[in-house]
């Protein structure tokens, strides 16, 4: 094989383009150099005309972008799940909970909790001593609203 074969051209366009994906994830790039790759595999097997080589390239190259680029993107992607079922089920997971306090917690400062096995911010609309078991009624991103039992 020859150091200026269009099969190894091709090869290697085909490598540094793939390799571009990496560096700037756009999921385009990628087409690109299976469509040279495509284009190095048929200059293997058949001579093939410069001319028609580029031909196979954009062929090889758009087709597949413009109808597997969006499967792909949602192969990669993976499943979203919508902000209000993420809340939802985290907030059943700690409703009616129960918690000892660490920290008193008043009406204007926010206090410390024990739940399971970790500290938590807490707050309440009442003044809550350290010690005295509570009851999670709310959650506010990570910090429990609670009241006491």
């Amino acid at each position: 094989m020859d150091w200026l074969s269009p099969e190894l051209i091709w090869f290697i366009i085909g490598f540094i383009l793939i390799l571009i994906e990496f560096a700037l994830p756009s999921l385009i790039t990628v087409f690109f150099g299976i469509g040279a790759w495509i284009v190095a595999l048929i200059s293997l097997i058949f001579p093939v005309p410069l001319t028609i080589q580029l031909l196979l390239f954009i062929i090889g190259s758009i087709l597949p972008l413009v109808f597997l680029r969006k499967r792909f993107q949602s192969l990669l992607a993976g499943r979203s799940i919508a902000a209000s079922e993420v809340n939802v089920t985290e907030l059943e997971e700690f409703l009616g909970q129960k918690a000892i306090t660490v920290e008193q917690i008043t009406p204007d400062k926010r206090g410390r909790v024990e739940f399971r096995g970790s500290t938590w911010t807490a707050e309440a609309y009442e003044t809550i001593p350290a010690g005295t078991p509570v009851e999670i009624v709310d959650k506010n991103n990570i910090t429990l609203v609670v009241k006491s039992l």
